[in-house]
């Protein structure tokens, strides 16, 4: 039977976004191996067949010498498990599970689920990760990309070979999942931003365009809905957060395992990121049918097209977003209703799971037959 390792961040990203590819591959009959850190989504991913291999990898920050040990842990396990194939998620998979493969010759297929904030600045961090990806590429049989921005930009600068690359519309939608629930305006304009309470999303520009608003007296709701990570390097401090709940400039939703209920509930998804693979909560608005308003930057600007399923901002420009905002407000519901329902169209176009399982599928087949 073929053995094919599944190794990312967390369990929790695999069962939230790959779980009916994992399914997939079982159903095909492979011996499907997740390698993760272990969380409270890791028993789901055993109940549904799978062999689970706990690592230690911290998501957060890029420390090479301290992320260095993952190579010696994720080459024991490898060489323990002997997959056939072995696909890399998110940017320490891809690096050092790349390099731990390539010294016991495993095929690998990576997965560049965005660029991170690692080629946003220039610094000693930055040249070190260009510099692992430069060299953990070349034994990559296969790197997909998110985007054509980025996929241009690892080729331009030979971090990986062109014959290499491919193009996935992101980790793909489950149409039936996230599937519109009927148009309704709230009677309060609601604006709704779903993510992790790090600057790199927007998050600051999202308050400072909100405070606008209000100052000009617009009447409408604006949520959060997402983790708040203060230990991260550009999270907001916990004391930040709750000065805006306190004075009641945003609603706190917290974080929730069923985020269609607040997608559904919203009449805008907002989404002022510096840059993305293909944003996920863009991907599950617009396949709720919701507009969008997102910043006119790589991965967003795939997903979103202006005035077409929803509005581009400028980046980092909360006077822009601001102005958006405001105008999206004041759509009446016959514009909403269209500009959600061609972001439906559109991802049922470009951005249907299937489409992802059908490529991983395929070449997991082409690879199985060079080996």
């Amino acid at each position: 039977m073929m053995r094919i390792a599944i190794v990312l961040n967390t369990s929790w990203n695999i069962y939230n976004f790959r779980m009916n590819f994992v399914r997939a591959l079982l159903a095909q009959g492979y011996e499907v191996h997740t390698i993760a850190p272990e969380d409270e989504y890791t028993h789901y991913l055993q109940e549904a067949g799978c062999i689970h291999h706990k690592v230690k990898m911290d998501s957060r920050g890029a420390n090479p010498i301290k992320d260095s040990a993952l190579i010696v842990e994720l080459y024991a396990i490898y060489k323990k498990v002997r997959p056939d194939i072995i696909l890399h998620y998110t940017i320490k998979p891809n690096v050092y599970g790349t390099l731990a493969a390539s010294l016991l010759r495993i095929p690998v297929v990576n997965n560049v689920c965005g660029l991170g904030t690692v080629f946003l600045k220039k610094n000693l961090v930055s040249a070190i990760a260009i510099f692992l990806y430069k060299i953990s590429f070349r034994f990559a049989q296969k790197v997909y990309f998110q985007n054509p921005d980025d996929r241009e930009l690892f080729v331009k600068e030979k971090l990986v070979r062109a014959e290499a690359v491919d193009l996935l519309p992101g980790s793909g939608i489950d149409l039936e999942k996230f599937k519109p629930a009927g148009f309704k305006r709230n009677e309060k304009f609601t604006f709704l931003l779903i993510s992790r309470l790090i600057t790199d999303k927007g998050v600051m520009e999202y308050i400072d365009a909100i405070r606008k608003l209000k100052s000009t007296g617009i009447e409408a709701r604006f949520q959060v809905l997402g983790a708040m990570d203060p230990e991260h390097k550009r999270g907001i401090k916990r004391e930040v957060i709750q000065e805006w709940i306190d004075s009641q400039t945003i609603e706190y939703l917290g974080t929730t395992d069923n985020v269609q209920q607040f997608i559904n509930q919203a009449d805008c998804i907002v989404l002022p990121s510096y840059r993305e693979g293909t944003p996920r909560t863009l991907l599950e608005a617009a396949s709720s049918s919701k507009p969008i308003i997102a910043t006119d930057v790589p991965g967003c600007n795939h997903v979103v097209k202006d005035n077409f399923n929803g509005l581009l901002c400028k980046l980092k420009d909360a006077d822009d977003l601001a102005e958006k905002m405001k105008m999206m407000a004041g759509f009446d519901s016959t514009k909403l209703r269209v500009l959600g329902e061609n972001g439906r169209a559109k991802v049922e176009a470009e951005y249907s799971e299937s489409i992802v399982i059908d490529k991983y599928l395929q070449t997991i087949c082409e690879l199985r037959k060079v080996s």
